[in-house]
């Protein structure tokens, strides 16, 4: 199967997936294609166990497909370009205080909480696991990815302020996650033998050093963007951007994603200012399309990833012990920066439940663990990522829209919104 065959295939699933979950389910569009997906995979499990072996095909078509490369150095650039895009700089620069904290201090927060937890957990149903791997998974698994979320939070009329504040911590933390899982796999690979101040400049360079990146690329094409009044010639502009730069970022070691969140919010606000009306309709157009098929095509990608996995009756009990973990962590990562700052008033009770139970992980999270060299129980940490995702999206995704629709949202949601 070449490129292009690969490709047709992919796409034609993503589109009768996408028109079932439009015709019958009626979900967030990311949690119906990845429940039709995830329902179709099952489907051909069984049918393969009753005898009926129709599972070759797609297996065929995910082997030509690397997820992890496929969204860490593909479609991860594109989605984050798209979602700082559209964010309201005003409005996310209200929110930098909760974004700051929930996106560095949480990170690090739920790491430390999720791998103590794991390797607590772990050890106690008799599959105990090196501290180093559970803070891998801990790394892997807290960086958020509210997409469902937040078309739920706009469906339902949230407050601006917690619409921002979910946004911005979910484009930041990815980078900042990401960040943190290479460090804790050269700290892996170098058998936990790593100068804690080298550890500490070389996070400080990827993440400084991808932020500072995302300003003089994003700050070079919003001045290009000034001289040209051609929606094609601008469409073209912030392509390159994306791809050209998100590479660049990778070869010169500095945060790819972070310089893509920082170079899209420049766009978004300031690149945005100069265009005419048309152009910014058709920009606009543009990125959203994209933004909602590449979403469309990732979480497919998610729901078919089941028929590549080999689950084991331990695999099952791992998930079972570790989705709390990843709940109480989430609680805690959340909790401690409200705490700081409920004394000034910045988040409501409300929020801080919705934030919580809003913290969806997705396929960045399963591209890192699919990423994980072999040195490591990669096997069981993949099954333990996969098992955290779908339930996330499922269950939680599934019961947000319940519980916004009991909360006093409109009333007192956001006192600084």
């Amino acid at each position: 199967m070449g490129f292009w065959e690969t490709l047709a295939g992919l796409l034609t699933l993503t589109a009768v997936f996408a028109y079932l979950n439009h015709r019958w389910l009626h979900l967030p569009s990311s949690i119906g294609v990845m429940s039709v997906a995830l329902v179709f995979s099952l489907s051909l499990v069984l049918l393969q166990g009753l005898g009926f072996d129709l599972t070759t095909p797609v297996r065929e078509l995910l082997d030509r497909i690397s997820f992890d490369t496929t969204l860490l150095h593909g479609l991860l650039g594109f989605l984050l370009f798209a979602g700082a895009l559209s964010v309201d700089l005003t409005e996310l620069r209200r929110e930098a205080l909760p974004i700051a904290f929930l996106s560095t201090l949480g990170v690090l927060i739920s790491t430390l909480a999720v791998g103590g937890g794991a390797y607590a957990m772990l050890g106690w149903i008799g599959q105990a696991e090196p501290f180093i791997d559970c803070l891998l998974f801990g790394a892997l698994i807290s960086p958020t990815d509210p997409i469902a979320v937040l078309a739920l939070l706009k469906r339902l009329g949230a407050a601006q302020g917690l619409k921002a504040r979910m946004a911005g911590e979910s484009l930041f933390n990815d980078g900042v996650g990401v960040t943190l899982f290479l460090l804790l796999l050269a700290v892996h690979e170098q058998s936990g033998s790593i100068d804690p101040v080298s550890a500490l400049l070389l996070f400080a360079r990827e993440t400084l050093g991808g932020i500072l990146f995302g300003i003089l690329a994003g700050g070079l094409i919003a001045r290009l963007l000034r001289g040209v009044d051609q929606y094609t010639v601008e469409i073209l502009l912030t392509l390159a951007l994306v791809s050209g730069g998100f590479t660049l970022a990778d070869h010169l070691d500095v945060s790819a994603p972070l310089a893509v969140v920082v170079s899209g919010l420049i766009i978004g606000h300031h690149g945005r200012n100069t265009m005419s009306q048309i152009t910014r309709h058709h920009l606009d157009l543009f990125w959203h399309l994209l933004d909602e098929i590449f979403n469309s095509v990732l979480f497919v990608l998610i729901g078919l990833e089941v028929l590549m996995m080999h689950f084991q009756r331990l695999d099952v009990a791992v998930i079972l012990v570790l989705i709390p973990v990843v709940l109480a962590a989430r609680l805690l990562s959340v909790g401690l920066p409200y705490l700081l700052l409920h004394r000034r008033g910045q988040v409501s009770h409300v929020a801080f439940g919705v934030m919580v139970w809003g913290g969806l992980r997705g396929g960045l999270s399963v591209a890192m663990a699919l990423s994980l060299p072999t040195s490591t129980p990669r096997d069981l940490l993949v099954a333990a990522t996969y098992g955290v995702v779908v339930f996330g999206l499922l269950l939680q995704g599934g019961s947000l829209s319940w519980l916004l629709r009991r909360a006093p949202i409109r009333d007192h949601l956001d006192p600084a919104a």
